[in-house]
Order: structure tokens, then sequence, then C-alpha cells
């Protein structure tokens, strides 16, 4: 087993310089930088950005989220080794890709380490987009209880679990709390219909009802280029989370671009192609884990019903897993980074010690008074 200090579980206290509070999510913290580091930063990099452009470094952790709660193991094991590298190889990989191939840019300006991005600050559009490519899940235990419609979208009778769907589906849903806008609650994580955008694009973030067609082909064709490279690895690419915003280049024009992450174990599902074919679903992603937490704890209901959100953080704080479970995730993510890469993930023995280092040595981003 790999020591404790080479998993990264706690990154919103690395000594960058920054002026604002870090902000932290579930896996990823984000350090702004002060304007002066920031325009050092894009005059010496030569970043494809307008001079005065907002910067952040996004260092994310070996943190393991599920069913809205961070989960550990027995013996101190506080994340899983290597699950920040791969995801951050993957969603790089596919943002590289979808440049390449034409479809739109990301926020990723640098990456001087393996947990670390360097991003030019996006005006978030405020929806996490689902595309779904088969029937299965939290839509699949709706279907089979007898709900047809989702986000306004009318699906056909006699479908199967698992089965592939008759189209791609977007199942667009708020990102964070949205007030004043008709027949949306105002809650996170609401689903919302492609009426609902339309009709109040600007509340979304949105730059014009002609933007709303653009990130749907976006998400199209996101989706199809690595559902395509999945399929040349024999992986099904089942469903993925997108996220939007917008960024100005560097002679200021306003551009939608990707963010966030994509395509990842984290953010998507993937199956097992050989195993698909023969009528078993082998999951490549945190499904599998989710599965584990259903199967592992008595009463399944407390992680499936958002009604029993407390005694939900309760069961995730007061139970080390086994380390096995935390295991077979990091087997699983590098597995599949490595796949999708066609490079090593390199483990870092001290994630944070090298991230310190490089970011101090090359970036000049650490406050000398706080290094030990």
């Amino acid at each position: 087993m790999r020591p404790a200090d080479s998993v990264l579980a706690v990154n919103n206290d690395l000594p960058i310089r920054t002026r604002q509070a870090v902000h932290s999510g579930k896996v990823r913290s984000v350090y702004w930088l002060t304007e002066e580091d920031s325009a050092r930063l894009i005059r010496e990099r030569n970043y494809p950005v307008l001079p005065d452009a907002p910067l952040a470094i996004m260092v994310i952790s070996d943190r393991l989220s599920a069913f809205d709660c961070v989960w550990h193991a027995e013996g101190g094991m506080a994340g899983v080794p290597g699950k920040g590298a791969a995801l951050n190889a993957i969603a790089s990989h596919w943002f590289e890709l979808f440049r390449k191939e034409g479809l739109a840019d990301s926020h990723i300006l640098d990456i001087p380490h393996p947990f670390v991005w360097i991003v030019q600050k996006a005006r978030p559009v405020m929806i996490e987009a689902i595309c779904r490519q088969y029937i299965t899940g939290s839509m699949w235990r709706a279907y089979s209880n007898g709900e047809r419609e989702f986000c306004g979208i009318t699906l056909p009778d006699n479908l199967h679990k698992d089965q592939r769907l008759p189209e791609l589906l977007m199942t667009p849903s708020t990102k964070g709390i949205l007030r004043g806008i008709p027949g949306v609650p105002e809650a996170d994580d609401v689903n919302i219909s492609r009426q609902d955008i339309l009709d109040n694009y600007a509340a979304f973030n949105f730059r014009s009802a002609d933007d709303v067609s653009q990130y749907e082909k976006l998400l199209r064709d996101g989706f199809a280029v690595i559902s395509q490279s999945l399929t040349k690895l024999d992986q099904v690419f089942v469903d993925t989370k997108f996220e939007f915003g917008y960024v100005s280049d560097q002679t200021g024009v306003e551009k939608l671009i990707y963010m966030d992450e994509v395509g990842t174990p984290d953010s998507s599902r993937i199956w097992d192609g050989p195993a698909y074919r023969n009528g078993r679903i082998v999951e490549q992603s945190k499904e599998a884990f989710r599965q584990f937490l259903l199967q592992y704890f008595p009463d399944p209901d407390i992680l499936l019903n958002k009604n029993r959100m407390p005694e939900r953080i309760a069961l995730a704080r007061d139970n080390a897993l086994p380390l096995d479970a935390l295991m077979q995730v990091s087997a699983t993510y590098v597995g599949m980074a490595e796949k999708i890469t066609d490079q090593k993930i390199r483990l870092p023995d001290n994630p944070k010690a090298e991230i310190i280092d490089i970011l101090h040595q090359q970036y000049g981003l650490i406050d000398p008074a706080q290094l030990s």
C-alpha cells in the first residue's frame, strides 16, 4: 500500500499567493491569483488571453465523493491513490481533442503538474448538461416507476434496463439555485427543459438564444468524439456531464467554452464493451463504487433519499470502508486513464510537496513567508 502522504486528501491549504478565499468543491480547490501574478504569467507564458484576464490555480484532490458525501477507508486512507492525477489526465485529453477537432476551447491554459491546472476565469453557464445514450441509473428507476417525460422529452414504452436509447438525450439541470425563473423551482440540481432554457436564456447566463443551439451542438459533438474514441478501446460511453462558460480571447472576443471536466470516471458512466455484449454490466467508472455502497449498507434508502441527508452525512463520517473498496476505485481510474491517454500515469510519492515546489520554482506563485 502506498504511504498516506501519497494521497492528496486536503488541497485547500497550499501556500499559493492569493487575496481571495480559496474555493473548495467536493474534489477541486480554486486559488484566484493576484492581478499582478495573473498579468505576469500571461506575459511570461504567452497565454492566449487578454493581458488583464483573471487566472486561477485549480488543484484536484484524491478525495472520493459519492451520493454528495466524501468517503474514507480503514487505516486512515482519506482518498484514492492516483484518482486526482487520473481525472486530470482524462479531462485534459478530451479537452485537447475537442480543440483539435475544432469544437471549442476549454478553460485550461497550462498544466504545471498532474494535479494542477492553470485556468482562465470563465462566466459559467448555470446548467449541468447530462447527455445519455443508454437508459440506466436514476433515469431507469424513474422510467420503471412509470415516468415517461424527462426534461420535456417523452420516452417510448417498452424500453429495457441498460439498453441503448433511440437517440442521444440531453437532460439538463440547474447549476446552483436560480431565482425568479418561471416554472423552475428555486433549488439546486432541478431538471429543466430545452424550452425553459430558450424562454429564459439570459437567466442561465447565455449571451443569446442562438448560443443555446451552439451549446447543444457542442454537447452532441463532444459526446460523439468521446464515444468514438472509447469504442476503439472497446468501451461503451453511457452518459456524461458537460459544463460550459464564456471567456474572452486575446482580442477581447467572447466565446463559449467547455469547462470543469468531461468524460471522466467521476462525471460519466463507462461500461466494458465485451461484458456488455455478453449481457453483463461491468462499470469502468464511479458507478461501481456507488453500487458497492448501496450493497454494503443495510439501508440503501439513506443513500438514495435526499430527505435523509443528515443520516447520509453521518454514515460517511462514521464508517471507515474496507481499504479494498478504495483500492478498486484506484485500479479502475488509473487503468481507464492509461487506456484513454495511452500514457503511464505517474503517481507522486508526495504530491503536495511537488506542487508547492513547482509553483514556487517555476511559476513564482508561492508566498515565501508561508514556506516552512
